[in-house]
């Protein structure tokens, strides 16, 4: 078994479910008592957003290359950034460790092409939905288009990822919420949804509308789980 290494903490509301599905992951796959071997490093959130919301990305790109090179250190043998939005850095990341990085959207784009879709919706942070590292991937990689709410609906769900689910809040209201934005998105042409926050399926899942939703969250552990055990599912 591979030792997995979690840079989490972007929100620890979000980790948490990281580590609860790759423990069960393993467990299922090798049975009895058996759990995953791994390194976490788990980030103060608060300086985090605030350099996020005042655009000092580079700065940013500094800290999760220090805490990843922290995680090798401690003996993983492959990462994951337990977040989509700071996948923007991804690169940069990968570049300055020896270890390999398990891209949360070349994850999750595997999948939408295993579902036979060619257009998703994108939902996440405003970073997430307007810039073209996570759409652009998708696109030139894999060939998945990607559209996105208008500008109103970007702002209504940023604000719940930013102001509610991060901070543990769930609200009903804000349920509906997603669930219209999800339509719309379908109305436009989606096959189906990327929930591209690792929070949002703390919100909103399968029992919500009958859109096809890819959880990243999920997507992304259980790709971590693979990796760690290989095809044999053996450690």
């Amino acid at each position: 078994m591979k030792v997995i290494g979690l840079l989490g903490g972007m929100s620890w509301e979000s980790t948490l479910t990281y580590y609860r599905i790759i423990n069960e992951g393993v467990r299922a796959r090798l049975g009895g008592s058996h759990s995953a071997e791994c390194v976490i490093y788990s980030v103060d959130f608060e300086p985090v957003e605030q350099l996020q919301h005042e655009g000092r990305w580079d700065e940013l790109t500094e800290v999760l290359i220090r805490c990843a090179q922290r995680i090798e250190a401690g003996g993983a043998q492959l990462l994951l950034i337990c977040t989509n939005t700071m996948h923007r850095m991804a690169d940069e990341v990968e570049a300055a460790i020896t270890i390999p990085l398990i891209h949360i959207v070349d994850a999750t784009a595997e999948e939408i092409v295993r579902a036979g879709i060619g257009t998703v919706g994108l939902l996440g942070t405003r970073f997430t939905m307007e810039e073209d590292f996570y759409r652009e991937r998708l696109r030139l990689g894999f060939g998945i288009n990607v559209v996105i709410p208008g500008e109103e609906d970007r702002e209504t769900v940023h604000g719940v990822i930013y102001e509610e689910l991060v901070r543990g809040r769930i609200e009903e209201r804000s349920r509906l919420e997603f669930t219209r934005v999800i339509e719309s998105l379908a109305d436009r042409g989606a096959g189906g949804i990327v929930l591209g926050c690792t929070e949002i399926p703390l919100l909103v899942g399968p029992d919500d509308t009958d859109v096809p939703l890819f959880d990243t969250t999920r997507i992304h552990a259980t790709a971590a789980v693979a990796a760690a055990l290989g095809a044999g599912g053996h450690p």
